[in-house]
């Protein structure tokens, strides 16, 4: 048990890096969400295995406590799936997180139900106001000081110049933040959560990911070995007709109903999918519920072991459905669909619009050149494979005026527009040249007609021949060092209709 709570800590780390891609404008536009689906996602299935329970002979507060675990789903699963594969930025991997991050809301309540349920006391209500009065307290101190004290102390560390104390000072946060929350009842990870939002906006958060990703991987792997060691794996050879058949029963009806909800909230084709068989599992916060109501006298013993047997189950579904969901459902749901487009949660000085051949040259060019880079690409199926590869890349029509201001248009430096369609290439070309004047533009150009056409607008063309185009890209003007400096940028492009990009 100890070992499982030193190895939570890894769900912290994840929870506090998660923070650091959101700003509070961005998770304040996902509080329809959070507190609609959430809500709903809990009380439903909450009642929805309380029922079924009741309805196979159980005790009523036996098949409520079962409902208020089986409610949760694994952050630590979920939440790290969808990073690995790149599918938070979609509809619904950002659904899945707003839901996630309710659950985790709702576990303090769900405690307080517990102790309520195995005291039967009126005063212990009193003594949780209380306490929930220092948790709010607490809250409020954390944002006042993320947003007035932490960075002044970040930049006085950085200053230093020594990177280890850096990354001592940044697990200092991280821990110290948690074991702040947890002295007031409250989900440590929430906390540490809150901490990276405050930083979202910093000049430190790179620096930040960079030092806490390693040993977030650490600690996430000695937590799911805590998990596993925790169970009774005696109970897979006694009984597993139960174990087994409970985890799957479980996790089907969770499916389910977390599809219907996704439909209700319009949330349709492949991102319901993904929204109903990632948050499919049982949490990890039902071992701690299931433990409050072993001590507080609701569970037995034999009937928690079971329980936390179902849970530790259910969690070695989710690989195979990530797999169904890959392999089997998204090829057949793209045939024809109409896909929203993703949730671009980063700002970088050049936007590639299109990422076939000549889109993914540029890139790798780029990138080489540390020069951080946001992808945008219309087909579904390249966006899916950028992603096995492991590199971040969004879904989108870039020519869709909100979606160019959603990618940090008004903000970038430079646009390289390489989609394959020359309708929608001039489309987007024009779409930024109106409304992001000061936005630099690169455009390719598939013909001489097309080059003299962008040479007209003033835009420099680059035509994807066959006497290596990227090496004629790749001729820059020693001023362009200055895009990864933050200075002003000036790639220039020496082809047929060579022009300076201002």
């Amino acid at each position: 048990e100890a070992t499982l709570h030193f190895a939570e800590f890894g769900v912290v780390l994840l929870l506090f890096l998660v923070g650091l891609e959101l700003n509070p404008q961005r998770l304040w536009s996902l509080r329809r969400s959070i507190f609609g689906m959430g809500t709903l996602q809990v009380v439903v299935t909450m009642f929805a295995v309380a029922g079924a329970g009741v309805a196979l002979g159980q005790p009523f507060a036996v098949s409520l406590v079962a409902g208020m675990g089986f409610a949760m789903s694994s952050t630590a699963i979920a939440l790290a799936t969808l990073e690995e594969k790149n599918l938070l930025p979609t509809p619904g991997g950002q659904a899945s997180f707003a839901v996630l991050l309710f659950q985790d809301l709702a576990v303090i309540p769900l405690m307080l139900a517990l102790s309520l349920m195995a005291s039967g006391h009126a005063d212990k209500a009193g003594f949780d106001l209380m306490a929930a009065g220092r948790a709010v307290g607490l809250i409020v101190l954390l944002v006042v000081a993320g947003r007035y004290l932490l960075r002044p102390v970040l930049r006085y560390v950085a200053n230093t110049g020594l990177r280890e104390i850096f990354i001592a000072f940044s697990l200092l946060l991280v821990i110290g933040i948690a074991l702040l929350m947890q002295s007031v009842g409250l989900s440590a990870a929430l906390g540490t959560f809150l901490a990276g939002v405050l930083l979202a906006d910093s000049e430190y958060r790179h620096e930040l990911e960079l030092d806490i990703e390693p040993f977030k991987g650490l600690l996430l792997g000695l937590f799911f070995i805590s998990v596993g060691t925790s169970v009774d794996l005696g109970l897979f050879i006694r009984v597993p007709l139960v174990v087994f058949g409970l985890a799957l029963g479980i996790v089907a009806m969770k499916v389910a109903l977390l599809y219907a909800i996704a439909r209700g909230f319009r949330l349709c084709g492949a991102d319901g999918v993904l929204f109903a068989l990632g948050l499919s599992q049982i949490g990890e916060f039902a071992f701690v519920l299931f433990g409050v109501a072993t001590a507080g006298g609701i569970l037995t013993r034999g009937d928690a072991d079971v329980l936390n047997a179902a849970v530790a189950a259910s969690m070695l579904t989710t690989p195979l459905l990530m797999i169904l969901y890959e392999k089997v459902i998204v090829p057949r749901l793209a045939v024809g669909e109409a896909r929203a487009a993703d949730v671009i949660d980063e700002h970088n000085p050049v936007i590639v619009a299109g990422y076939g051949r000549f889109g993914q040259v540029v890139g790798r060019l780029l990138n080489a050149r540390g020069i951080g880079t946001t992808v945008i690409d219309h087909d579904p199926n390249q966006i899916e494979l950028v992603r096995r590869f492991g590199q971040k890349a969004y879904y989108g029509d870039v020519t869709r005026l909100d979606l160019l201001e959603a990618a940090g248009a008004a903000s970038a430096k430079l646009l390289v527009v390489a989609v394959d369609d020359k309708a929608a290439a001039m489309a987007t070309t024009l779409l930024a040249r109106q409304h992001f004047p000061a936005l630099a533009i690169i455009a390719r150009a598939y013909s001489r007609t097309d080059a003299f056409e962008y040479a007209e607008l003033g835009i420099p063309a680059v035509r994807a021949v066959a006497e290596r185009p990227q090496c004629r890209f790749a001729r820059v003007d020693g001023r362009a060092e200055g895009l990864a400096h933050g200075g002003y940028a000036e790639f220039r492009v020496f082809e047929r209709v060579g022009a300076a990009v201002g």
